[in-house]
């Protein structure tokens, strides 16, 4: 007998997706919008998706009890966890309310690959009888409801990442990150949505389908780690686990309104899993990372607390540490925050920021201005930074991408739509040919380490950056442009996160005004086409999350959270009622 091929697959896949979610859980067909096409219809059909915001669906619906709400709209993460460990919750009723919120999340936008209801269940009641018999917790995040991105590992549940040829190969043992939450008590819920070859920054796969925006259908919930984007939006878990190499959290953060989190090499476990390239590729090219998406700065900081010191134990790929900075002043109590340096950088030297970005940019500089112990420098564009968005181009695809295509080829599988004609076989690099590419990377690297110095004199540090996550705002399916805003500081191992300011608004459209600065070349030029009337209806954009990247030097991982605290408390001070 012949291999199965994709659509085969899919379908038993779906089918297999769709018995994991109890029939109690599902919605009527009435209370979902249109738009949730069949899955080759959601990967082509883009223009069909109208504009639809499905926020408030999850507490109109009438599945979610008010008890269900409240356990997943009033908590954040440390006030949850006292509850479960002072008896007032329970793990099971905490995980019972988050998967079905999680059902319900997929249901309106198809962040779900692997529902991990029934055993995360199984789990909760365990924890509840641990807590009974010990009065102890298990650890410090017993109890708490966690989803991961689909690449990671769970012993006997598929790792797919949307590919046909994937699927039913049940992983044989836990990722390394899956083992460490355990541990400390957290529940995983579910799996989530990445794009075919997890290579694109829109959250689509002949396996699963495209995942949607919550927020406006018509626009990408981003990738690779979209799922997890939507997912966490939604309210259907606590905190999501991502990976990054060229932006996958920091833009499904950017596209969904949420925080992301990406930190240096070596904090957070990320091997064990899957990857469809040659084994260990990223210990000699440029190496990804795992890191939270969560939906405020403090829960980011209440996770990576608890990783962070205890990854050395359970990832031979990360580095000791501790959860505590190495700048005086972004250890300040939070009413202390003195002498802070803050420096603004404005472009990657490739693509001019569209004039949104560059107003958001600057409306959040000028309440940093305004804010007491912070100080504002500009930074201006250094000529290596131009240089990183290749360099990690060519890092990522020193293997040609030969594995992939194979994988791709064996159930006969066609590229995604965005990915034909930018995808192909290519040839491996020479370890020569590799060297030279590392050789150019560490004289960026010199180069870039300039730009946290204020004069070449004293040797005064900047203490944190913000940028722009992308030079354009959430884009529709498929248009996102301009990767080199987040991959540079891949190349770079500079921990970044993403922060929402607030919502586009009719002010930011400067209706019948187009750009007239010269443009730089092909990227800037593809960059002014989501601006430029003739080519897009910038009302597309209203009430889209506007944000801001917040990056400070390599391993000082505690220092961004800081930092992020400092801007993103400015930034609601400033703005209260900017709700996104």
């Amino acid at each position: 007998m012949s291999n199965p091929s994709y659509p085969e697959i899919a379908q038993r896949k779906q089918a297999q997706l769709n018995s994991r979610i109890p029939a109690e859980w599902k919605l009527p067909a009435s209370a979902i919008p249109p738009g949730m096409l069949s899955i080759p219809d959601s990967l082509t059909n883009v223009k069909e998706y109208q504009r639809v915001n499905v926020m408030a669906i999850p507490r109109t619906c009438g599945l979610l009890t008010e008890k269900e709400l409240a356990i997943t709209e009033n908590y954040d993460i440390r006030a949850l966890l006292d509850k479960i460990a002072g008896k007032r919750l329970s793990s099971e009723e905490v995980v019972r309310a988050f998967s079905k919120r999680a059902a319900i999340a997929h249901q309106l936008t198809r962040c779900l690959t692997e529902p991990l209801f029934e055993r995360a269940l199984y789990q909760a009641k365990e924890l509840d009888l641990h807590l009974q018999r010990s009065g102890k917790p298990i650890g410090p995040l017993h109890g708490l409801p966690v989803s991961i991105k689909d690449t990671f590992h769970v012993k006997d549940v598929d790792s797919t990442m949307g590919l046909a040829a994937l699927a039913f190969q049940p992983a044989t043992e836990d990722s390394p990150l899956v083992k460490l939450l355990e541990s400390l008590g957290a529940v995983i819920i579910a799996k989530t949505n990445v794009p075919q070859t997890v290579g694109t920054l829109d959250s689509c796969n002949h396996l699963f389908g495209r995942t949607l925006n919550p927020l406006n259908r018509q626009l990408t919930a981003g990738g690779s780690s979209g799922g997890e984007g939507a997912l966490v939006a939604l309210r259907g878990t606590m905190v999501g686990f991502g990976t990054d190499i060229g932006g996958s959290i920091r833009v499904p953060a950017m596209c969904n309104g949420i925080y992301g989190f990406k930190p240096s090499v070596g904090r957070v476990p990320y091997r064990g899993q899957e990857a469809g390239h040659v084994p260990a590729k990223m210990r000699i090219s440029l190496q990804a990372v795992a890191g939270p998406l969560a939906r405020s700065v403090a829960d980011l900081g209440a996770i990576m607390g608890e990783v962070v010191p205890r990854a050395e134990l359970f990832g031979e790929d990360c580095i000791p540490g501790q959860w505590q900075g190495e700048f005086p002043s972004l250890q300040l109590p939070e009413t202390q925050a003195r002498n802070v340096t803050i420096g603004v950088l404005r472009s990657d030297g490739i693509v001019e920021p569209l004039p949104p970005i560059a107003k958001v940019l600057d409306e959040v500089a000028r309440t940093l201005r305004r804010t007491p112990g912070v100080k504002v420098v500009e930074i201006p564009v250094p000529p290596a930074l131009a240089k990183c968005q290749g360099l990690a181009g060519r890092l990522m695809g020193v293997d040609g991408g030969n594995s992939m295509m194979d994988l791709l080829e064996s159930t006969g599988e066609p590229l995604i739509p965005w990915l034909q004609g930018r995808t192909k076989r290519g040839k491996e690099l020479t370890l020569t040919q590799l060297g030279q590419l590392q050789a150019q990377r560490s004289v960026v690297e010199r180069e870039l380490l300039k730009m946290w110095t204020l004069d070449g004199v004293t040797g005064r540090r900047i203490d944190a950056i913000i940028h722009p996550v992308a030079p354009h705002p959430v884009p529709e399916i498929d248009r996102y442009n301009a990767v080199g805003y987040t991959s540079s500081f891949n190349l770079l191992d500079y921990p970044a996160g993403a922060i929402p300011v607030r919502p586009f608004n009719e002010s930011d459209l400067e209706t019948g005004k187009e750009m007239t600065a010269p443009v730089i070349g092909s990227w800037d030029k593809a960059n002014r086409m989501l601006w430029n009337e003739n080519t897009v209806d910038r009302r597309v954009y209203l009430d889209s999350p506007l944000s801001i990247q917040v990056i400070t030097p390599k391993l000082h991982d505690y220092d961004l959270f800081r930092a992020m605290e400092i801007i993103d408390r400015a930034v609601r001070a400033d703005n209260p009622s900017a709700k996104l």
